[in-house]
Order: structure tokens, then C-alpha cells, then sequence
């Protein structure tokens, strides 16, 4: 049945639901039918006998059979982008598939007090920013850290930590965990793995290591059967074919200036051809682009270096030039500390090292923070000069990742065609040009000639839309921030949906640097945008920037989340989401008549309510 066919209502399902449904379960193959039917069977057990959002996964035919706590093996994740939701998701699925009893939870949806009674504990759980936690692991870990926290000593556990090198605090939120545990008496099965922005290299030997652990323990007969084939959480539908490791190349359609030519920053709008890839995407998920480092970085790392490009070398079953592994293999715009460790080892001059090992110490947190945010690889090559042979220089570089760009386009608007906003990444430091690697890569490209871009899409499912189209929304993206709301817009617009639109935009000039100015009018003038509150901070003498709008408009924002909107951010992670959230709090203090304590609780309420939504990076 296609999506746009007359729909017949399914009880107890409004019609709206009835046709979400309906459109999901078009593209499923008969196994994910059946694993939809147990998953339905499952989840309403669990909100049957515990009125909570738990969900005991079970397979399909025994969906009211539950293993004791010695046999089941609870996984708890912890998730800011859902990368580690769809790990955690993934090991239940393999563990169930094995004939083991699974408890899978968000960590907010989890009490502590609970481990006490547990015996066999998965945890995957990403820090992000600069050393924070993902917000939905906040409780889970104040209870961990409580005096009153139960002693775990019949507890056997693992973590996962997910992270970015490229911070000081590496996978800071997972290691505090995994310490936690031990001294309220948890025994580790594994060391806690800790697992860079290339996720698959550390997390799947560290998988493949326990999973048999596990499976030899917990070998439940009753939840199934060993060796039954593995049914996928997120059923893969013939459409998916491409994702991270086979990218689709989409054909450039735009790349189109939407900043003013004597603009301070280089904003670019970005439309790419999906063809007949069958790719699809929601609003709020991320276009996960495949970049080239820009050529001239490359010739600057071979000069300091003393390295020729042509030198072939082996590394991990691959073999390529020196030039082509720092094009496109290797992460050289971006420092890691791994990186830094291993030049201190080869580093001439004692002075140098004495220099590089102050930094890299226990106590040097901001100063290596600050050297992160103002070095690239090649500026340290120059500045401590060391002596690198090429295989160890591909061997200790960080592998180059994707980059992630918000989507900001509603596919029920633009069907095969994808669009993000991205800012060029262009400076001077260190007495030479530096750039981004994808940006500057998407930047160069030119729409007039034949150009294609290795892609994929990067679900989100902690930044969606409501699944109720008639609450309210309230949106904050100051700068590129502003993508995934541009899509949030044209697709409430295109459903008809009877929620109210609410856009907080902020950037430095009102005429360089309004992004997709024309479209917000006329959002607002066909009511698809109810509100537009504007911030630019250096069109006056005193900065304005889009937490000041809220605090000015506090009265009715906290009117409008009593009614039940939805608030989201995007943008910046280490300044503008911070004094964003700060400024809800006083809003909240101030004309919710709270205390600071219990306006704190309030926006809890809102996480665990997924009604405070971020996308920030």
C-alpha cells in the first residue's frame, strides 16, 4: 500500500498514527513484520506490569517469559546523538538472538537502587563536548555517585565509553562509570573499552571478547533458541543499502553562498541528488559527508615530516601512498591526544619534550583544551619538531571520519534531494592558511561540473519532531544551528499540523549573515511560522545574542512550555548551549516562581519528559 493510498483506520490508532504506520511497515520485509509483532507483544508487557518506559526485549514467541536476574543480562546506554543507542540496541538484538534474557533501558529510565539485584551489567555511554555526559545519563550517574548507593558486589559489568580524541576528557563520563562500579563492589569482565569517533575498531573486538562470556553464562533455553538468526532492532529495508562503509555518491546540485560576500563568515547552502539510492531521512537526523583533507595541509605535514609522497605503505590490510593516506585516510585538521602522546616519544629536542609533557599532564586540562582548539597536526609537527618514519606516522594518526551535518530539508518537500548548511572553516594561524576538511572540501566543490560526494545518513532519533503534530515547538539555532529547523519547519508545514512554530535565529549581522531570510518570511506570512525572535550581536554597541531574546520573551516561553511544547537547541556545544540552558533556567525561576533547585528539576523533567531536545557539537 503506498503513502499516499486512502488509509483504513486501525483501532486504537488516530488516523494520523495509522498512517505513520502504514508508511513504516511498506517498506518491511516479512522477517522485520515479525520481529514488529514481537516487539509490539514485548513492549506493552512491560508498560503492563510496570507502567515504566523499560523495555525487556524479548524474542516474539516468548514474550511473557522472564529470566531471573542470575540469567538475564541488563544493557543500559546512555546516548547524546544515539550512537550508543544503536549499539546498545544492537547487542540485545545478538544476545536475544543467542537465547539470552535482555533488559535494555535508557539510563534515565533506570534506578540505580535496581543493580542491587542485578547480576549482569552491559553499559554503553558517550561523553560528549568537553567532558560532559550525555543528558539522559545525568541521573543515572548522581545516583551512582550517592553515598546511599547500593553495594554491587554480585555484580559482574562492562562499559563501553564512546568519546572524540580530540578532548582533553576522552570518554571521561564511561571511565567514571566504570570506576564507580568497581568500588561499590562490581567485578569487570573487561576493561572499559574506549572507543573514538571510529567507533567499530575498539568496540568490535571488545564485543566480540565478551559476547561469548556472556553467552556461556547466561545460555537461558527458555528465551530461545542458540544460533537463531539475529533480527535487527531497526529492521534494514532493501532501501538502506548505503550507510557509513558503502557511501552513496550523490551528484552536487547547489552550492550556493547564503552569506553576503563581505560577510565575516562563509556560510554555504548545500543540495545533493540522492537519485535512485532509496536513502531516506527524517528531520533532525545528519548527513554524514566523506571528506578530502585540503591538498596544500597534505604538502605542509610531508615538508615537516621530511617525507616523500609517493613512499607506499601497508597499513591494516591496505596499501597506499603517504599522499593518498593523508588525503583521504587519516585525520591531519584534527589533534587527538593518542597523536600528541606518541610525537612526545620521538620529539629531538629535550627541551621540546620537557615542554609536550607538561602539557600532556594530569594538571594541564585547559592548556591541552586550548592547544585542541588552535593546533592542527602540521603546527605541531613545526612547533616540536620529531623524527617520524612514514608507517608510523599512517599508524599513529587518528583514522579520518565522517563529518556530520544537520539536514535541513524535509523529505516529504524536497523527496530526492537532501540539503544541509554548512560555515567554511578558513584561517589564519601560525603564520599560515588552515582550513576545515569537509567544509573546505564541500565549499571548493562546483555544482556546474560533474561532482560527487560520498554520503550517508546518520539517524538521530533524540532530536525529533513530536510524535503529536499539534504541540507547540520552540527552536533555538543561532548560526548554522539553524539547519535542522529549516526542516523541522517544512515538514510541519507540509503535514499540516496544527502545533505552533516558535524560532529563536541569532548571527553577528542582520544583513551579511540572516540565513534563508526570505523563506522565514514567508513561513511567517503562510502562518507555517507563528514566531521570530531575532538576535544580532554585533549590529549594536552591547552584544545581543538569542539567550537574551529568551530572557526578554521569558513570560511567554515558560507559557508555552506549561502547555506542553517541545524546546530545542542546535549549535554550538561549549558556549551557546550552556548560556541558552542557563538563560531557560532563570525563565523558568523567575515565571514559574521557582527556587533555583526546583527550576533545575523542571528542565530535568523536561529531558526525562524528551521534551528539551539538543543537537549540539
Amino acid at each position: 500500500m503506498s503513502a499516499n493510498a486512502k488509509t483504513m483506520q486501525l483501532a486504537p490508532l488516530s488516523d494520523e498514527q495509522t498512517l505513520q504506520l502504514q508508511q513504516l511497515t511498506d517498506t518491511f520485509d516479512v522477517q522485520a513484520l515479525h520481529w514488529l509483532a514481537g516487539y509490539a507483544v514485548g513492549r506493552a508487557h512491560a508498560l503492563d506490569i510496570g507502567g515504566n518506559q523499560q523495555l525487556g526485549l524479548r524474542l516474539p514467541e516468548q514474550a511473557a517469559v522472564s529470566a531471573g536476574p542470575q540469567q538475564r543480562l541488563v544493557i543500559l546506554y546512555g546516548s547524546q546523538t544515539g550512537n550508543g543507542q544503536v549499539l546498545a540496541e544492537r547487542y540485545a538484538a545478538e544476545m536475544q538472538a543467542a537465547g539470552i534474557e535482555v533488559l535494555l533501558s535508557n539510563m534515565q529510565e533506570f534506578n540505580v537502587r535496581k543493580l542491587k539485584d542485578e547480576h549482569n551489567l552491559l553499559i554503553v555511554v558517550s561523553t560528549h563536548g568537553d567532558g560532559d555526559p550525555p543528558d539522559d545519563a545525568v541521573d543515572f550517574i548522581e545516583q551512582l555517585s550517592a553515598k546511599k548507593a547500593p553495594k554491587l558486589n554480585q555484580l559482574e559489568y562492562a562499559v563501553l565509553a564512546l568519546g572524540d580524541s580530540s578532548y582533553p576528557d576522552f570518554c571521561v563520563t564511561g571511565q567514571r562509570i566504570d570506576t564507580r562500579l568497581a568500588e561499590l563492589g562490581g567485578t569487570r569482565l573487561a576493561e572499559c573499552a574506549m572507543a573514538d569517533l571510529d567507533i567499530e575498531e575498539v568496540a568490535e573486538p571488545w564485543w566480540a571478547k565478551l559476547q561469548p562470556i556472556w553467552q556461556q553464562s547466561l545460555q537461558n533455553q527458555t528465551a530461545g533458541q542458540p544460533g537463531s538468526n539475529v533480527t535487527q532492532l531497526h529492521p534494514v529495508s532493501p532501501q538502506s543499502e548505503y550507510n557509513r562503509k558503502n557511501p552513496y555518491q550523490a551528484e552536487l546540485l547547489t552550492n550556493q553562498l547564503i552569506t553576503a560576500d563581505a560577510a565575516e563568515k562563509d556560510i554555504r547552502h548545500i543540495e545533493l541528488d540522492l537519485g535512485d539510492s532509496g536513502l531516506q531521512y527524517q528531520p533532525g537526523d545528519a548527513l554524514g559527508v566523506w571528506p578530502v583533507n585540503p591538498q596544500p595541509i597534505v604538502d605542509a605535514v610531508l615538508q615537516a615530516t621530511n617525507l616523500q609522497a609517493d613512499l607506499s605503505i601497508a597499513n591494516a590490510d591496505e596499501q597506499h601512498s603517504l599522499n593518498s593516506w593523508l588525503s583521504a585516510r587519516r585525520e591531519i585538521t584534527l589533534l587527538s591526544k593518542p597523536f600528541l602522546q606518541a610525537h612526545l616519544e620521538r620529539v629531538k629536542s629535550a627541551g621540546d619534550r620537557s615542554e609536550l609533557e607538561t602539557l600532556l599532564g594530569n594538571d594541564q586540562r585547559q592548556q591541552l583544551s586550548q592547544l585542541f582548539d588552535t593546533h592542527q597536526v602540521v603546527d605541531v609537527l613545526q612547533r616540536w619538531p620529531a623524527d617520524w618514519s612514514a608507517d608510523d606516522l599512517v599508524n599513529n594518526l587518528r583514522t579520518l571520519t565522517p563529518r556530520m551535518y544537520s539536514i535541513a530539508s524535509s523529505q516529504a518537500v524536497t523527496e530526492d534531494e537532501v540539503h544541509t548548511t554548512l560555515a567554511r572553516v578558513a584561517y589564519q594561524a601560525h603564520g599560515s592558511q588552515h582550513w576545515g576538511a569537509a567544509s573546505n572540501y564541500l565549499a571548493n566543490l562546483d555544482a556546474e561540473e560533474a561532482a560527487d560526494v560520498s554520503i550517508f545518513i546518520d539517524s538521530n532519533p533524540r532530536f525529533r519532531l513530536p510524535e503529536d503534530s499539534s504541540r507547540d515547538i520552540i527552536m533555538v539555532g543561532p548560526g548554522t544551528g539553524i539547519a535542522p529547523f529549516r526542516a523541522f519547519v517544512q515538514h510541519r508545514a507540509a503535514l499540516g499540523g496544527a502545533g505552533r512554530n516558535w524560532l529563536f535565529f541569532g548571527a553577528q549581522h542582520f544583513r551579511s549573515q540572516f540565513l534563508y531570510q526570505l523563506e522565514w518570511q514567508r513561513a511567517l506570512k503562510n502562518n507555517h511560522l507563528q514566531r521570530l525572535d531575532l538576535a544580532f550581536s554585533r549590529d549594536q554597541q552591547q552584544k545581543i545574542y538569542v539567550q537574551h531574546r529568551m530572557l526578554e520573551h521569558g513570560k511567554d516561553l515558560y507559557a508555552w512550555l506549561e502547555n506542553g511544547a517541545y524546546f530545542y537547541v542546535c549549535g554550538d556545544a561549549k558556549y551557546m548551549a550552556a548560556d541558552v540552558e542557563a538563560a531557560l533556567h532563570q525563565i523558568v525561576i523567575e515565571h514559574g516562581s521557582k527556587s533555583a533547585d526546583q527550576a533545575a528539576e523542571y528542565i530535568r523533567n523536561l529531558v526525562r519528559e524528551k521534551r528539551l531536545l539538543k543537537d549540539v557539537y
